[in-house]
């Protein structure tokens, strides 16, 4: 079923009529049709990772359109070019890409199991975005279906749907059968690195600093922050480990005297890094062991971790202070599980319009976080539980965030932001608040688009663009 979340798995959440694994477009657009003419609700899913389950669950009839079997990956080196699946994997489009060329390769995540139709469609960042921008701003043409089951191109579905469905969710508009991409050059070899600080050695220093030079450093250098609770030193007491988590598209040679200039505080010795083809990197960032096959990349688990999570997601413009880091790390702390990931902007990201595509957060942001919460424990008294935690550390770090909007990645969907329940129904206040959240300005663009080719809104879910007359 490729649940992801087991939030999801409940015996209360309500089951699809249907789950259609299409094994070709023609399946696609039946079922499109089929489901239209009998008023029963559509869920898209390739590679399930909605974080709130909204690919495959729903609270009013529907059915699952399945395009996992839709995978192939097309890749032409002497155009640079590449015909991507909406069910293929990251990991997969990275293999094939590596299969026909060791200096190319493609902007988008380290989650190797991620569905290239939702992570395209929804915007699509990696470590490479500082060099090259999100995933959609390097495709250039895609195959969608639409609300009348007719298959369109970029040149058929003209530019304003193409504008919307790199980075305002494909969902809302129709389902997305494949894309164009375009390929990156990469050198033969990158280097990758991880220093660990905890908090008593001295983190808060580093990671204030970090927050001011990582969005300014040479484009082709990307350093994370991961943030893990961990045992401390003192018998029992915990503390908060600080990974500082980095790719650099050169060499070890090329990266330390650039890091010793602009960012000395880190302390990055060469015993730190390791040069490796772009290809090792992503095994590397997916959290695999050295040594790992590259084959990895291909295979999906068959089923997911067992967890229970929550995500949530900001964008930070200003310095967090460095009193107010121990604050969040206390909080932090408190929640046990929850793991914090700060990803530094700047470069390609700041040069990019905001209304290039719907995603809008570029120019002006330091760096986004990402709150991810998980646990094992079942039962609703555990969700609610852990649900509040997440919430309240949430609250907590609303000083420090964007604010009018208070901003939100689209692919770490959140529905506490603001959702239509049951989903055949639109709240105006509530999809203003979450389009404005989403896509900011950009918002009344994609309402615009909706409006023009899904008149009759039949695709929709909680969260998605609704049409003129019901905003």
């Amino acid at each position: 079923m490729h649940i992801q979340n087991k939030v999801f798995k409940a015996a209360t959440i309500a089951k699809p009529l249907a789950i259609v694994t299409a094994q070709r477009e023609s399946h696609v657009q039946t079922t499109i049709l089929c489901a239209k003419t009998h008023g029963i609700q559509i869920r898209i899913r390739s590679g399930g990772h909605d974080t709130e389950g909204l690919s495959y669950v729903s609270d009013v009839p529907y059915v699952v359109l399945d395009l996992f079997p839709l995978h192939s990956v097309d890749v032409d080196i002497s155009s640079a070019t590449a015909w991507v699946e909406a069910g293929a994997t990251l990991g997969q489009l990275y293999y094939h890409i590596y299969e026909k060329s060791k200096v190319h390769a493609f902007p988008a995540g380290v989650g190797t199991t991620l569905g290239t139709g939702g992570h395209f469609s929804g915007g699509g960042y990696g470590n490479m975005m500082r060099k090259y921008g999100l995933s959609v701003d390097n495709i250039i043409d895609a195959k969608i279906v639409d609300a009348n089951g007719n298959i369109l191109d970029r040149k058929s579905m003209g530019e304003d749907l193409f504008w919307a469905i790199r980075g305002g969710g494909g969902a809302s508009f129709g389902v997305i059968l494949s894309w164009k991409i375009k390929l990156v050059p990469v050198p033969a070899k990158v280097t990758v690195f991880t220093v660990n600080k905890i908090m008593e050695d001295g983190a808060a220093d580093v990671l204030y600093k970090w927050q001011e030079v990582a969005p300014n450093l040479d484009q082709n250098l990307f350093i994370r922050v991961a943030h893990l609770v961990v045992d401390g030193t003192k018998g029992g007491k915990k503390t908060v480990q600080v990974a500082f988590i980095g790719e650099f598209l050169g060499t070890i040679d090329r990266l330390l005297p650039l890091v010793s200039k602009s960012f000395p505080e880190l302390g990055l010795q060469k015993s730190d890094c390791i040069e490796m083809p772009w290809i090792n990197s992503t095994l590397y960032w997916n959290g695999n062991p050295m040594g790992t096959p590259l084959e990895t990349l291909l295979t999906v688990p068959k089923e997911p971790m067992p967890i229970y999570f929550k995500i949530k997601s900001d964008y930070i413009k200003t310095p967090i202070p460095k009193k107010a880091l121990y604050v969040i790390w206390d909080k932090f702390i408190e929640s046990q599980s929850m793991v914090m990931q700060w990803n530094p902007y700047g470069g390609m990201m700041a040069q990019i319009p905001s209304s290039a595509t719907p995603f809008p957060h570029r120019a002006g942001n330091l760096f986004k976080i990402q709150y991810f919460l998980c646990w094992t424990e079942d039962g609703d008294e555990a969700n609610n539980r852990y649900l509040n935690i997440s919430r309240s550390f949430y609250d907590l770090m609303a000083p420090y965030a964007s604010k009018s909007p208070r901003e939100t990645f689209l692919n770490y969907r959140d529905t506490d932001i603001g959702a239509n329940h049951p989903s055949n129904t639109t709240s105006k206040n509530i999809v203003r608040t979450y389009g404005s959240k989403y896509f900011k300005e950009n918002f009344d663009r994609l309402v615009q688009v909706k409006t023009k080719v899904d008149p009759l809104n039949f695709f929709r879910y909680e969260q998605s663009i609704p049409t003129k007359s019901n905003y």
